[in-house]
């Protein structure tokens, strides 16, 4: 059957196909600790119980038709007073919209802002920017970053690339590093996008941002940057997202937020109403209640990261043992959302059966027969197999599972050759 050229050449996620053959076999017994999604699990890391009381709620006073295009109006109004409370950021509601968690709202940025052969600059790593051009037809370029920066891009890096972008993609706390933006560093790419947008003529498109900041409540002992804050004067070409999936370890209750000029944003509305992307009614309702409560939210916000963090550290003190050993291994102080980056250099050893360990990804795969523990390659997020670094995320895994899988680890490392 012949499909379309877009369907012919579309790759699908690195990360789902890993985690689908993690759980085939654990469907067939094996007992593996599971780093490999961007996700919870909710018997560990539950929902607000405020939260679901009032999702279930809003099912019982029947709101189960559908929402506004943008997101119902009280909803929009509480992001409003969100943006101003917790980032002093202004934006009226008009500037705000609602849909189904943060891929659409990225998707449908993408859409509304890039013509085939746009080029747009992401980092490498960094999470779906291939993807999105591929999707949009755009002609994406991958600023590979370095452990130096905490695998930040740096204005550095990416001032010979923007002359002519349409889009500089950022995520701060980073998905996959779990690393984030210092004020000095996002400034000084801040600096580089106005002076480029000031080189540009009237007939041009802008340089836009897209800032992508699902993690920014999710942070260890660091604070949050973000670039309208940082200069104002870029209101008019930054593309927020945001909203519950990671802050409130709900990412199946699908409620996401975008916000930035109004322009955009009712591009982006009318393009996700002919999709129909929109996020569930009630859950809408629901959420614009609970996040009213700025003490409950606080009060769960304190919790939830302290249980995260003690993974991270957890994973993180336990590979820095390793390191102290002798093992060719490192890993980078965790700052924000779920993810600990890892370096595990044993490209080129032998398995303990005579194969040759040739990339990453042969890397993860033994360590998921020998120490039942499933990684993500930083290949999968746009970066090359031969690097050695990965991502390991805390959400599928009890503390005790990461204690558990340590020594595993320790003891399949030492059988490499």
């Amino acid at each position: 059957m012949n499909v379309s050229v877009l369907a012919n050449t579309l790759i699908g996620s690195e990360i789902i196909k890993i985690g689908n053959e993690v759980n085939d076999m654990k469907r067939k017994g094996a007992q593996i600790a599971n780093l490999t999604i961007g996700d919870f699990d909710p018997s560990i890391f539950p929902i607000p119980a405020e939260l679901k009381d009032e999702i279930i709620d809003a099912y019982h006073h029947n709101h189960t038709n559908y929402p506004p295009a943008d997101g119902i109006l009280p909803l929009r109004e509480t992001v409003v007073d969100i943006l101003k409370d917790r980032y002093s950021l202004n934006y009226a509601v008009s500037d705000i919209l609602i849909a189904g968690g943060s891929r659409p709202l990225i998707y449908a940025t993408y859409l509304a802002l890039i013509d085939p052969g746009d080029k747009v600059i992401y980092p490498a790593p960094s999470w779906n920017n291939n993807h999105y051009c591929h999707l949009s037809s755009a002609k994406g370029i991958a600023v590979v970053t370095t452990v130096e920066n905490n695998f930040m891009p740096t204005a550095d890096q990416l001032r010979p690339h923007l002359k002519g972008a349409t889009l500089l993609a950022l995520c701060s706390p980073l998905n996959p590093t779990g690393t984030m933006f210092t004020q000095e560093q996002l400034e000084e790419i801040c600096e580089v996008v106005i002076e480029e947008n000031k080189s540009r003529g009237a007939n041009e498109k802008p340089l836009y941002i897209l800032y992508d900041q699902i993690y920014s409540l999710l942070t260890f002992g660091r604070t949050h940057v973000n670039p309208v804050s940082l200069r104002p004067e870029l209101k008019g070409y930054v593309i927020y997202i945001d909203g519950i999936s990671k802050c409130l370890s709900a990412t199946g209750v699908r409620v996401g937020w975008a916000f930035g000029p109004e322009v955009i944003i009712s591009k982006m509305k009318a393009l996700l109403g002919h999709i129909g992307a929109w996020a569930p009614k009630a859950e809408q309702v629901a959420v614009a209640k609970y996040f009213k409560n700025n003490n409950l939210v606080d009060l769960f916000l304190g919790s939830f990261k302290e249980q995260v963090q003690i993974s991270l550290d957890e994973l993180h003190n336990g590979f820095q043992q390793l390191k102290s050993e002798g093992f060719n291994v490192d890993s980078v102080i965790p700052m924000g959302a779920i993810y600990l980056t890892l370096k595990i250099d044993y490209i080129g050893k032998t398995t303990p059966s005579g194969d040759l360990i040739k990339n990453s990804a042969d890397v993860n795969f033994y360590l998921i027969k020998e120490a039942q523990a499933a990684l993500v390659p930083f290949s999968a997020f746009g970066n090359d197999e031969s690097m050695a670094w990965f991502r390991a995320s805390v959400g599928g895994c009890s503390l005790q599972d990461i204690k558990d899988m340590l020594p595993r680890i320790k003891a399949a490392l030492g059988k490499l050759k």
